[in-house]
């Protein structure tokens, strides 16, 4: 039976916290982000969240509760450009299109580890992991869902040929975006990743819009 703990949240016990959970969350979403979940040591999240490892424990429960804080956190911040595009653009050209000019940027910015989060904090899980890597697998296949909904729309709108294979159209930008990932990781630049944003788009099985 799949594990649930992503979806559990330790309740608050003992004495007020001392310290901004806000941040130390923040913090530690970033040392996952970098490392992933296995390489990512208690030493190495406490000393970038300032705390002490009662004080996560007592916090957060361990250190797979703190994890699955981190990706929901991810989720609705850096990992949100691509729901928000497909929801709001108004073709599904355009919602693909800036799905990956968004995460050209976004997967670039200084500011965070780059890649993708949800790509790359499970990458080399143990045995011992494996439920983390599958938890992660299925994020990842319900975002290609949400892409394969949006190319279905457009189908259904006369946007792209009848016969067009929404699920093999949807697995190539999701390939597309995945290899984004890892390159930003290599060192990609802004203008690298643009270029195959660009060659991406150039597949799309129909007239493109102005």
């Amino acid at each position: 039976m799949e594990k649930t703990l992503e979806t559990k949240k330790p309740r608050a016990r003992g004495r007020p916290l001392s310290f901004d959970r806000d941040q130390a969350l923040e913090n530690a979403m970033h040392v996952f982000w970098r490392f992933g979940y296995e390489a990512a040591s208690i030493s190495e999240l406490t000393a970038a969240m300032g705390i002490t490892p009662p004080s996560l424990y007592s916090a957060f429960g361990d250190k797979e509760h703190l994890f699955w804080e981190a990706i929901e956190r991810y989720a609705v911040g850096p990992g949100s450009g691509a729901p928000k595009a497909l929801a709001e653009e108004a073709s599904a050209y355009a919602a693909i299109k800036r799905l990956l000019e968004e995460a050209a940027e976004e997967l670039t910015r200084s500011c965070h580890p780059r890649g993708c989060m949800m790509v790359m904090a499970a990458t080399n899980c143990s045995v011992a992991s494996a439920h983390i890597e599958a938890a992660l697998a299925k994020r990842r296949a319900g975002a290609v869902t949400g892409i394969r909904e949006r190319i279905e729309q457009g189908i259904a709108n006369g946007e792209l040929p009848a016969d067009t294979d929404a699920s093999a159209l949807a697995n190539f930008y999701a390939t597309v975006y995945q290899g984004m990932s890892m390159q930003s990781k290599d060192g990609a630049t802004f203008e690298s990743l643009m270029a195959i944003t660009a060659a991406a788009m150039r597949a799309w099985p129909a007239k493109q819009p102005a």
